[in-house]
């Protein structure tokens, strides 16, 4: 026997007993104080005798109320005033065939929902679920939306909806969650919903559990810095990308079967974990960026291989790379990826001075010869003269089938075309300078080495938008 039973039953009871008191008084009788009514949840006011009436105080609405079933909630609001208001303003919301009793279809479900929604305030509602369990359909989409817009407030914790399988997918409206309505959520929690939040939503700086079922194709996660498991069981998401500042890996837990095809991460122990544990996380994997956000050290081997990647892009983004970072050591990368086709690495880290192949001019580095013959494209952008970058360039050309090579001096951002306006973005004296002297090293190092079966591209910086002073070595110091 549930509390909001007894509960009822006994509001039944005071209601009968109040009405044969009535009955019983003559017109000049006093109503029973308090104090002999001691237990009643009722009390006498402060009328005149001849208005004298029973209201009931309310304390046990207050207290009771929000444990009580929805069902019996909503009866006991039909007897009490006091529980009628405390409906008006209960904190949590629940609509499923189950809290809502017998429903006839679609439409019925409908009915009573609405019915409920439209005598609630929409003040002090922490948590909202609706559970269509197979009666959704396109009719109840306005509804919906009605009732979110009553219920998601800045006060709101939970959210969970979970709609039709197999039938009409809900799109959840995103705007509902903007100005701050989102940044107190806790939970939430979609089932079959397309779900696409954008930038004007904001943070969701309280949550703490996110549950996407059925429909999910898509995650990116950025800037969550503690954030520390990802797990997912949606058999159909094939895009992942996360992106943080800090220094530890999100621990990733996506089953043996996992489908995932596109991965894009970027912290600053990246280049590790991505060496370590994603060909076990995702073995499906076609393309991979890597950005690593951290100081950088040499790329360790890769233990295990992607056997299906064929497109690797790392960007090195570090404020400033050790002096003994060795790019040599990507190499690695490209033993582990016997099916790749297309190979891009971003230096756009700051470099010591020292790595400049002209600052240590000694032979240039040579590993023990592994073909790579279905590497078609190689583009590296940020090229510079470092040493061992043109060690890695000199292994590809020797080692790969490569049919383009790009080597990209310029650290420009957006740059400018004939004929349009705008100028190429700014490239600061030292950059400038570093890009003269990578275009005298690929001249003097790897132009005499390119086979005539590739096509070697190199990219200089503007000459409409920027002046560069040619690099000999006899101005070295």
């Amino acid at each position: 026997m549930g509390l909001g039973y007894v509960l009822l039953k006994r509001l039944q009871r005071e209601r009968r007993h109040r009405r044969r008191s009535r009955h019983a008084l003559v017109p000049d009788e006093s109503i029973a104080s308090p104090e002999k009514r001691k237990g009643s949840c009722y009390q006498q006011d402060d009328s005149p005798r001849s208005g004298k009436k029973m209201r009931y105080s309310g304390n046990v609405a207050a207290y009771t109320f929000p444990l009580m079933p929805m069902k019996d909630a909503a009866r006991a609001a039909c007897l009490s005033s006091a529980f009628l208001y405390s409906w008006r303003n209960r904190p949590k919301l629940s609509f499923s065939t189950e809290t809502m009793g017998i429903v006839e279809g679609t439409t019925d479900f409908i009915r009573k929902i609405d019915r409920v929604m439209e005598k609630h305030s929409g003040i002090g509602v922490k948590a909202l679920t609706i559970e269509f369990n197979g009666l959704f359909s396109t009719k109840a989409r306005s509804y919906l939306e009605r009732w979110l817009q009553i219920a998601v407030t800045p006060r709101i914790e939970e959210l969970s909806l979970s709609m039709s399988k197999g039938k009409a997918y809900y799109d959840f409206p995103c705007s509902l969650l903007s100005d701050g309505s989102g940044s107190s959520i806790r939970l939430l929690d979609l089932y079959c919903c397309t779900f696409r939040p954008t930038a004007e939503i904001g943070c969701f700086q309280s949550l703490t559990r996110l549950h996407l079922e059925y429909r999910l194709t898509y995650v990116e996660v950025r800037g969550c810095s503690r954030l520390r498991v990802i797990e997912n069981k949606a058999p159909n998401l094939h895009s992942l990308h996360i992106f943080y500042q800090a220094y530890h890996p999100i621990q990733l837990s996506f089953g043996e079967s996992s489908l995932v095809k596109n991965l894009s991460i970027g912290y600053s122990s990246v280049l590790n974990h991505a060496c370590a544990e994603l060909p076990y996380i995702f073995p499906n994997l076609e393309t991979l960026t890597i950005r690593s956000l951290g100081e950088m050290v040499s790329t360790p081997m890769v233990p295990n291989t992607f056997l299906h990647l064929k497109y690797l892009c790392i960007t090195l983004s570090a404020v400033t790379l050790s002096p003994s970072y060795d790019y040599l050591s990507l190499v690695s990368f490209l033993d582990a990826c016997p099916s790749l086709d297309t190979f891009i690495v971003d230096v756009s880290a700051k470099h010591p001075e020292n790595d400049s192949i002209f600052e240590n001019p000694s032979h240039l580095r040579q590993l023990p010869e592994q073909r790579h013959d279905n590497l078609r494209n190689v583009k590296i952008t940020g090229f510079r003269s470092a040493k061992s970058l043109l060690e890695l360039t000199y292994h590809i050309l020797e080692n790969t089938s490569v049919e383009c090579l790009t080597l990209d001096t310029s650290f420009e951002s957006f740059r400018c075309s004939p004929g349009k306006p705008g100028r190429c973005s700014r490239m600061p004296k030292d950059d400038l300078m570093e890009a003269s002297k990578a275009l005298f090293a690929i001249r003097t190092y790897i132009e005499g080495k390119v086979p005539s079966t590739v096509r070697l591209n190199v990219v200089e910086p503007c000459s409409r938008c920027h002046v560069m002073e040619p690099f000999t070595v006899e101005t070295r110091k």
